[in-house]
């Protein structure tokens, strides 16, 4: 027997979901600051050390008519023009491109700016928090029963492990990106899927709906963190390979960020981690499927797509472990699917009738 509707926490919960979109905004605008601000300190820093480099060079005693001496020391024996040697071997060190370390691991120095970030993403989680409970109260159920509460509930999941993740390794260069889609979520919560609360088509009244769509839930939110990841390591990639040509490094809020390699390792983990949730999404889907509708596999187009990305994440998974699939071939296949994550929520479950569509639209 379902309970009744309680439309004001219905309307406390969109309250908290604009609350925390803003909260997410200031964040978002902190993490970048972050990037921007270390970005340009550590150029600053890269422009001193090949300015030290360059007295080095001058002889002891050299004559003061010595032009091509006089042209590398100014006053007081600072270098005004650090040769290009000079500032590339400052700036790229021993082997090239500068990234952060590959195990991730908290620096001794204090950044202020992602300071604040997590602070401020931490405050909107638990607003979001809110959010969520109090449509689940509203609705006297659990808050994924249609596409925006779906939404919703996943960008907190998301942000909620990016936090989780902080705790043990120095993600906030992911801030910008994750916190970026996290409000993009929100936004298109709001504005394309609102539903105002209700209760559950009588397919949707079932246990079945807590454990198949909650770990579905946890490893769209885990693929979300590797998608950021795997464009990051595009960029990153593409980085290094400049700088390794000769070119200018451009990117210099890169250097917050792990190698290519390091974000790949990071990657293939938590989509291994992922797919074994997806895993029991299409199995615990299947068996739920029997119960309401007497068989497990109709090829309903939500199943289908559900299976088309269970095989996208193995073929990745498959490929770079046994078949040499790395760098950005394998950034690629993560990324295509999440695509396909995207595409089975949104188009659809929008513009495809079947048995799976309770959009709530």
């Amino acid at each position: 027997m379902p309970y009744g509707i309680n439309e004001t926490m219905g309307q406390y919960s969109e309250l908290f979901m604009l609350l925390a979109a803003g909260t997410y905004t200031v964040a978002f605008i902190a993490f970048a600051w972050d990037l921007a601000k270390s970005s340009k300190a550590l150029r600053a820093i890269d422009l001193k050390a090949a300015q030290a480099e360059e007295p080095a060079r001058v002889p002891v005693g050299a004559r003061a008519g010595d032009r091509s001496e006089s042209q590398l020391a100014g006053p007081a024996g600072r270098a005004e023009r650090p040769s290009s040697s000079a500032a590339q071997a400052a700036g790229n060190g021993a082997g090239g491109v500068v990234t952060a370390d590959a195990d991730m691991r908290y620096a001794g120095e204090r950044r202020a700016p992602a300071r604040v970030a997590v602070a401020l993403t931490v405050l909107g989680a638990l607003i979001h928090g809110a959010g969520v409970l109090t449509r689940a109260l509203g609705a006297g159920r659990v808050p994924w029963g249609n596409m925006y509460e779906f939404l919703t509930t996943g960008a907190f999941v998301a942000v909620a492990v990016f936090l989780l993740v902080l705790i043990r390794r120095d993600l906030r260069f992911l801030g910008t990106f994750v916190v970026g889609l996290v409000i993009i979520m929100l936004v298109a919560a709001s504005v394309a899927y609102w539903t105002p609360v209700g209760h559950l088509v009588p397919a949707l009244q079932s246990y079945w709906l807590i454990i198949h769509v909650s770990i579905a839930v946890l490893s769209s939110a885990l693929f979300t963190l590797t998608f950021a990841m795997s464009a990051l390591q595009l960029v990153q990639a593409r980085r290094s390979k400049a700088v390794a040509a000769g070119g200018a490094d451009k990117l210099g809020f890169m250097r917050l960020v792990p190698s290519a390699l390091s974000l790949e390792n990071l990657s293939y983990r938590i989509n291994a981690i992922a797919f074994i949730g997806w895993t029991f999404t299409l199995m615990f889907g299947a068996i739920w499927a029997e119960k309401a509708w007497g068989r497990f596999w109709g090829w309903d187009t939500k199943e289908v797509w559900t299976f088309v990305i269970w095989v996208v994440y193995a073929g990745y998974l498959h490929a770079r472990a046994t078949r040499g699939w790395t760098g950005t071939r394998a950034a690629w296949l993560s990324i295509v699917g999440y695509l396909c994550v995207i595409f089975n929520f949104t188009i659809v479950n929008q513009f495809f009738n079947g048995l799976h569509s309770y959009s709530g639209l």
